[in-house]
């Protein structure tokens, strides 16, 4: 299995980014997929969530209304709509897999390698 996260990059405060992440090697459509973020020092973070067939999405307080996730099973992929970014945004951004709709990382299957976005003030 493998998860292929990309699109993070260096962005001013206010800007913009799509994070994707595509799956191979598993059922994609029978996973739920998340997003997680982690700043070094600190625990892996829940972003957000998005269940079988993209119909419904759950965030973290602190991106609700600034972040959207979706997915597109016919490709294999989600993503990771961010605007309005603001400095603390800043981390690496990772895509993981799992049986259950949850917001706990150890919850998840497979995780992708991650991807760096840095906002900058």
């Amino acid at each position: 299995v493998q998860l292929q996260a990309s699109g993070g990059g260096l962005v001013q405060a206010g800007g913009s980014l799509r994070l994707s992440c595509a799956g191979s090697g598993l059922t994609f459509r029978r996973y739920v997929m998340g997003w997680f973020r982690q700043v070094p020092g600190k625990e892996r973070e829940f972003v957000a969530v998005t269940t079988l067939g993209g119909g419904s999405s759950y965030y973290a307080d602190s991106v609700k209304g600034r972040f959207t996730i979706s997915r597109d099973n016919t490709k294999n992929t989600v993503y990771l709509q961010m605007n309005s970014l603001k400095p603390e945004d800043t981390a690496v951004y990772y895509c993981a897999a799992s049986r259950a709709n949850s917001h706990t990382s150890n919850d998840y299957d497979y995780w992708g390698q991650g991807t760096l976005v840095t906002v900058s003030s």
